[in-house]
Formats: structure tokens, sequence, C-alpha cells
């Protein structure tokens, strides 16, 4: 095991889950969650941070700046607060409290938007948020998550490397579309040095990320309500929308054999099933990435109040059995 002096020195980049037996297709689950960020984002804020002092932005009179619906702001918190920097995380309503607390125990300035933008959503409202920051004070740097290079740059050079390695028969690999960096970066990796693997990309319903037509959302994570800017759908082969109530339904599913996931990783799971059941043959090997775990929704998508409200979904177990299990054939 390693000895390490920070706290983002240590991830590991190489677990898998083999779901072949609990969901019967030949499906592995790599697991993003497993860091002191708890989540895939780790890469994208460290590179992010690391690109910015290489650049000379900070300096210790800086205040980071970022929007985030969780798990990148808890990342940058961790990472601000190793590094001695101020963080200001601007985020929505539907920030998991979790996911609050935790930022703010590390020291993290919670901004939360609670009114929409007319035009862009929640995101749009924002984004003109750090812009009125922006305008205020000369010392904020944000390092914009959605068009900064250093964030798909960080799984081009790790995550897509990591799978091709275990998993030199690959056939197709499915990613949760968000800002879009481990997407992209996993995309143009396979593309110039596997380009036989399909790219599935896999979207919320209700995101505008590939042209759907906005609607409400829940589930922090997936999805966009403006279009990505570092999308490039050229390096994207297939994509499938999920509806936020299969998403709680795959991860009480997971969690049922004792799999406790997020709620991003519930809506991959279920996109890759869904293009699976399409397309596979015998010798199809699918990889999805599992962004994060599951402790920070134990008050949204595994509490019975919170889906029966929002859903109208009959939650007894969680798993929903008859229900589920239809879902995913």
């Amino acid at each position: 095991m390693p000895v390490i002096r920070a706290p983002q020195e240590f991830n590991t980049d190489d677990l898998f889950v083999d779901l072949r037996e609990l969901l019967g297709r030949r499906l592995f689950l790599k697991c993003e969650g497993f860091n002191f960020a708890g989540s895939v984002k780790l890469k994208a804020a460290a590179a992010m941070i690391d690109a910015a002092e290489s650049e000379g932005l900070l300096d210790r009179d800086s205040i980071l700046v970022e929007s985030s619906s969780g798990n990148l702001g808890v990342a940058l918190a961790m990472i601000a607060a190793n590094r001695g920097y101020r963080f200001l995380c601007v985020t929505d309503l539907r920030v998991n409290e979790a996911t609050r607390s935790l930022m703010e125990a590390l020291g993290t300035e919670v901004h939360t938007i609670v009114e929409p933008s007319k035009d862009n959503g929640l995101l749009g409202a924002r984004l003109d948020h750090i812009a009125a920051l922006q305008a205020a004070d000369e010392r904020v740097v944000w390092l914009n998550q959605y068009a900064n290079h250093a964030n798909w740059m960080a799984h081009y050079r790790t995550t897509a490397p990591s799978i091709a390695r275990r998993f030199p028969e690959l056939s197709v690999l499915v990613v949760g579309a968000g800002t879009t960096g481990t997407l992209m970066g996993c995309a143009r990796y396979f593309h110039e040095h596997h380009p036989e693997v399909r790219l599935v990309a896999v979207d919320a319903v209700g995101s505008v990320s590939f042209g759907g037509a906005p609607a409400p959302r829940l589930i922090p994570g997936l999805g966009m309500s403006v279009p990505p800017p570092q999308l490039d759908t050229a390096y994207v082969d297939d994509i499938i929308h999920v509806a936020e109530v299969d998403t709680v339904r795959t991860c009480r599913t997971l969690a049922a054999h004792g799999f406790l996931f997020g709620g991003s990783t519930g809506t991959v799971v279920k996109g890759a099933l869904t293009w699976l059941d399409a397309h596979a043959t015998r010798s199809t090997t699918a990889v999805a990435i599992a962004p994060d775990l599951g402790e920070r929704y134990l008050s949204t998508i595994y509490a019975r109040t919170w889906v029966e409200d929002n859903y109208g979904v009959d939650d007894d177990r969680g798993a929903l059995p008859a229900q589920v299990a239809g879902a995913l054939r």
C-alpha cells in the first residue's frame, strides 16, 4: 500500500466489478469512487488545479470558484484545503445534503442557487452567479470545468488506458455524459488507440447535451441544461437516454446485491443494459464507468419517502423486484 502526503495522491484506478452473474450480461463496472474525494472527479480536479498553478493563475490570495452539482465540488474542496487555497463552490438545490456538508467540513464556502435562469435552467443561473463573482473580485479564479481541456485530458491519460490494459478484448465502452470530460477523454483515447471499440454515451432524460428537450431533473451528476462545450459527437457511436426512475430502480437493484453506487452509476448501468439488449452478441465485452459510490444519496435515491414523493413509485424493499426485472430486460 502507498504512503501518501496529500489526499489526492491516492486513487484506485484498476478496480472492476464483474456484473455477469448479477445482471446476466457480459458487463464490467469500473469503480471510480475509491479515493478521498469519493468519485471520478478527483482526476479532473487535480488536473485543473495543477494546470492553473503551472500557468501562474493561482497564488495565495486567489479564490478558487467552480460550479458543481456535487462531486467535483468535493474533490476541489479537498485539494484546496490541502494546498491552502480558499474555495467557493456554486451549486443548486439538487445537491445532496451530505455533499454540501462534506464541502463545508473541508472549509469550502457554498453558494446555493435556488432560481433557474430563464433560458438555461439552474446551470445557467450558476454560471451567471460566477460571472458576477468575477466582476466583483479580481482574486476570483474560475477553473471552468465545462471548457477546461485539463478535464478531459485527465481521463485520456489515466482512465482510458487503465481500461484498455485490463480488457484488451473490449467491444464497447459506456460512459455517462455530464460536463463530458470523462466521456471525451476516453472517447479520444480509444478513437486514436483502439478504434474498433464502440463508444456509447449515456445521458439523463431532460438533459440537452445531445439535443434532447429540456425537462426537470432531480438527480445530480449526469446531464446538462446548456450544451457542453467540450462535447464532440464525432467521437460518440451511440447515445442512450435514461429516465430518472430507471436510475433509481437500477441503483436499488445493485444495492439489493450489496453494491451501493451513486445515481450516475445507476444511469450508466441502465444505459449499458439497454445498449447490450439491442446490440450485444456472445462475444461482446462491455465496460461501464461508475463515477461514485452511494453514501451521498442515502437521503434521496435510497430514501423511500423521497422516491415515492418524486416518482410515485411504491418502494417497499427498494429493489422493486417485479418492476426492476421488467426494466432491466
